[in-house]
């Protein structure tokens, strides 16, 4: 059999040991053949393409990144690019391809298979909204990152009598937020899911001076936004892919906390760090798991579906509900917490 993977949308902690996996199980275990595609589709329309042996995949299990390297393609591309791949899939002689991405790189996978190619989706993203698996590795990692940052950020906020708005990815979910904020004991919490309402977190960072202490820590997710009116609010429009572009939510909210508070605020922008470095032991381990059953579920034959966390158990999903809709926080989690506003 002969596999083509590629990486695609925005890079994760564990892709490298996805492709790691796919290159053992398939190479190793079964004897095929594996060609790797240089930035996400945009390889496989161009047909831009390199092989993968045993010794390609050597010492990548612990780096962050992706080997074959990633981009985002407009979805006319893609449409319009069907036939292309297509004709690249049928000159390399390729059985099955391997998309490993989030939310887009799916539903572009999902596109090729409504028109006949022979998909495989593997799901990755830092932001864990993939609503048809339990967990995406690479939010293990992004939530340490995140926590340990907001560790950091105490000694100096209390040294120096300042809140903090320390604002991480996540889009329009707020998993990355909740969780750091939770493991890191922060003061209020700012999710998507619930338009945050200014007076009540003035109030929950004013009770906290009142009371004598001298710092407090505000966990924004990058896609929160207040109730309609309540601040002056900016809003960032669009990117060339349709993707909402994100104005800066803690930079604005310091300013507002700073003016009704009367102390100092400062913004703290966590971005792409969130997203570099070393993966956990526990995204190396589910990258590694998806991408062996990825092969698989190709070798059975079992196209249009997605490799998923259900429990402990990896299955398969078709890939029309991997792409369904987006996980949110649910209202149940929030009151595990006691600081989500």
């Amino acid at each position: 059999m002969r596999i083509g993977v590629l990486t695609s949308g925005g890079d994760c902690p564990g892709l490298n040991a996805v492709i790691r996996s796919v290159v053992h199980r398939a190479v190793g275990d079964h004897g095929d053949e594996v060609v790797g595609f240089h930035d996400g589709w945009r390889g496989l329309l161009e047909g831009d393409h390199r092989p993968l042996d045993l010794d390609a995949v050597a010492h990548i299990l612990a780096a962050g990144g992706t080997i074959l390297g990633s981009s985002r393609v407009r979805p006319e591309q893609l449409r319009d690019g069907v036939e292309r791949a297509r004709e690249h899939l049928a000159r390399l002689r390729l059985d099955a391809v391997i998309p490993i991405g989030g939310e887009g790189t799916l539903k572009a996978a999902r596109l090729l298979s409504d028109a006949g190619l022979p998909v495989v989706g593997v799901p990755k993203t830092i932001d864990n909204d993939i609503a048809a698996t339990d967990a995406t590795f690479g939010f293990d990692t992004a939530v340490g990152v995140a926590t340990e940052a907001l560790d950091r950020l105490k000694t100096t906020a209390e040294s120096h009598q300042r809140v903090l708005i320390v604002e991480v990815m996540g889009r329009h979910t707020g998993w990355i937020a909740l969780h750091a904020g939770m493991a890191a004991g922060a003061h209020a919490i700012v999710v998507p899911e619930r338009p945050f309402d200014v007076d009540e977190l003035t109030a929950v960072v004013g009770k906290r001076f009142e009371a004598g202490k001298r710092f407090a820590i505000v966990v924004v997710a990058e896609g929160a936004k207040p109730r309609e009116g309540s601040m002056p609010f900016e809003t960032g429009g669009t990117d060339v892919y349709g993707h909402e572009r994100f104005a800066g939510v803690a930079r604005q909210l310091a300013v507002e906390l700073e003016r009704r508070l009367g102390k100092e605020a400062r913004p703290v922008i966590l971005g792409h760090v969130q997203r570099g470095g070393t993966p956990t032991a526990y995204d190396r381990v589910l990258a590694t798991r998806f991408g062996r059953h990825a092969v698989e579920a190709a070798h059975r034959g079992e196209f249009g579906m997605m490799t998923a966390l259900r429990g402990t158990e990896i299955t398969l999903v078709p890939l029309a509900e991997a792409v369904a809709r987006l996980k949110t926080v649910p209202d149940e989690r929030y009151a595990e917490s006691e600081c989500v506003l």
